[in-house]
């Protein structure tokens, strides 16, 4: 039996996703070998991102001041604005140095079941931004029953405003999520979009 801190340490690494007891307690044994420069590194890191980090007034990305690093990127395209679930599926999407336009976060999907509707996810943000000055939305959500959900409601609401949506094409497979594919995958499901029916 570990003392209480020790408990209270694994406990902690265990509300990270994906970590279970023994790699929780593999993490906990690995922070104590830590000399305290490293600790106080890793603590100054948790604390700055806890405060300073905040979603992009315009995007929905990751940003430390108003605007993150890609709507302030005056090379990008801004016509093009390419919809994605998360911020880790907007990374993984930059990883293939294909897309050069900018991207709008959702910040989840549509899912009933779960008790998440379109106005608990970021969808105004994006009807706002899509004016004329708008050539093509590409969403990019997760190919599961949520992202297909939200990527048709999204194409009904598109079409109304008369924007030209598109679909990333599946070379992803059905339940996959955009953070986990290769960049090859993630460059041929860009090229191979298709208009939203």
């Amino acid at each position: 039996m570990y003392p209480p801190i020790f408990e209270t340490l694994v406990e902690c690494f265990r509300k990270f996703p994906g970590v279970g007891q023994k790699t929780a307690e593999r993490y906990a044994f690995e922070f104590l070998k830590w000399d305290q420069e490293e600790i106080d590194d890793f603590l100054k890191a948790c604390s700055l991102a806890k405060n300073k980090l905040h979603k992009c007034k315009v995007c929905g990305n990751l940003a430390e001041d108003d605007l993150c690093e890609i709507c302030k990127d005056t090379t990008r395209d801004i016509t093009t604005i390419c919809v994605v679930e998360q911020v880790q599926d907007l990374m993984a999407m930059e990883k293939t140095n294909e897309y050069k336009g900018v991207y709008h976060v959702l910040n989840g999907a549509i899912s009933p079941s779960k008790g998440i509707l379109p106005d608990d996810i970021n969808i105004d943000a994006l009807i706002k931004r899509c004016d004329d000055s708008i050539s093509e939305v590409i969403i990019a959500t997760n190919p599961t029953v949520e992202g297909e959900t939200t990527a048709l409601y999204l194409s009904k609401l598109l079409e109304k405003k008369n924007i030209h949506a598109t679909r990333i094409a599946h070379g992803l497979p059905m339940g996959a999520h955009l953070d986990y594919a290769d960049e090859m995958t993630l460059i041929k499901a860009m090229e191979n979009r298709k208009k939203m029916e």
